[in-house]
């Protein structure tokens, strides 16, 4: 059974960052966020996820937070350049203001405020 691969993806990490700096997103430290393209996975629904390091892991490696946004490429590589700009809002409206580890839910992020950012991010130009 073939297993997931996981690999940087620079290309993403460009796209993040360049999202953080034009929306002003400011609570979100660039140097704690590790974009990754997974090759492998069975999910049809999924696009992207976001993971997190446990306090456990935090505290005993005496390190803040990171995150990972992984993007699944079989999924995200095929949509257009909208959807994929949708999708990394999404993931990065996951991570909290404290960026202390844990998430904002689908209560929050979800598809109405995402569009709304969407278009914060269109306006800006």
């Amino acid at each position: 059974m073939p297993s997931i691969k996981y690999y940087k993806a620079p290309d993403v990490q460009d796209e993040i960052s360049n999202l953080v700096n034009k929306l002003n997103l400011s609570h979100l430290d660039l140097s704690r966020i590790v974009c990754i393209r997974s090759f492998g996975s069975k999910s049809r629904r999924i696009v992207a996820r976001c993971h997190t390091t446990s306090k456990i892991i935090q505290v005993s490696l005496g390190i803040g937070a990171h995150y990972i946004i992984e993007i699944i490429s079989e999924q995200y590589d095929k949509l257009p350049k909208e959807e994929k700009i949708k999708t990394l809002i999404h993931e990065l409206m996951h991570i909290p203001k404290s960026f202390g580890g844990g998430f904002r839910h689908h209560d929050v992020v979800n598809r109405k405020t995402v569009e709304k950012i969407y278009k914060e991010y269109l306006s800006i130009g």
